[in-house]
């Protein structure tokens, strides 16, 4: 296992990397582009959506929604690594091949889940290590089926009310005037002002 400092300086050397990737590429390209400014490409353009008059207007509340629910959906699916990853080490744990001929591989595992090295060596000695391994097996099971469930009742929520619908269709109910001013009639070239 890695000291925390050696683990501090491989994020900063990433971190220092990443920055050196960027600044790199942009440097270059703001050396090689061409620069040939015109109308078109001095346009204010976002979301697909040219600007008319001030850019302080609102827009379309689809944009919001649609980025909302791939934030909320794209984080909840994250939380299915560190389940897949207990799930797992559970499922080696209880395969009876992995208890029978590996005891290091076994050890790894416990110390892996987070089961001190003592704990480890004691359960290894004992013969419920497959059944605890199997119950949590079927308990990381039954909670990500519970997430999922929610999971999905919120999506099918979503679904329902419509806001995956790019376009919505909208019934307007069509309201008529209580008073409709009478048409506007042509005017003969008899009855004509200039004519008089």
């Amino acid at each position: 296992m890695s000291s925390p400092v050696a683990i501090a300086a491989y994020i900063a050397l990433f971190a220092l990397t990443g920055f050196l990737f960027l600044f790199a590429n942009l440097v270059l390209g703001w050396l090689v582009r061409p620069r040939l400014p015109n109308v078109e490409k001095l346009e204010v353009y976002e979301c697909g959506e040219p600007t008319i008059g001030s850019s302080f207007v609102q827009f379309d509340l689809r944009f919001y929604v649609v980025a909302l629910l791939f934030i909320i959906f794209d984080v909840e699916v994250a939380f299915f690594f560190p389940w897949a990853v207990v799930f797992g080490k559970a499922t080696q744990l209880s395969a009876e091949p992995a208890v029978a001929h590996a005891s290091a591989l076994v050890g790894t595992r416990l110390e892996e889940l987070g089961v001190p090295a003592a704990m480890a060596t004691k359960s290894m000695q004992g013969g419920d290590l497959q059944s605890a391994a199997g119950s949590l097996a079927l308990t990381s099971f039954a909670d990500i089926l519970v997430f999922f469930v929610v999971l999905m009742i919120g999506f099918f929520y979503v679904w329902k009310r419509g806001d995956l619908d790019w376009v919505r269709t909208v019934a307007r109910e069509r309201v008529q005037p209580l008073h409709r001013p009478p048409p506007p009639r042509a005017v003969e070239p008899s009855q004509s002002i200039l004519s008089a």
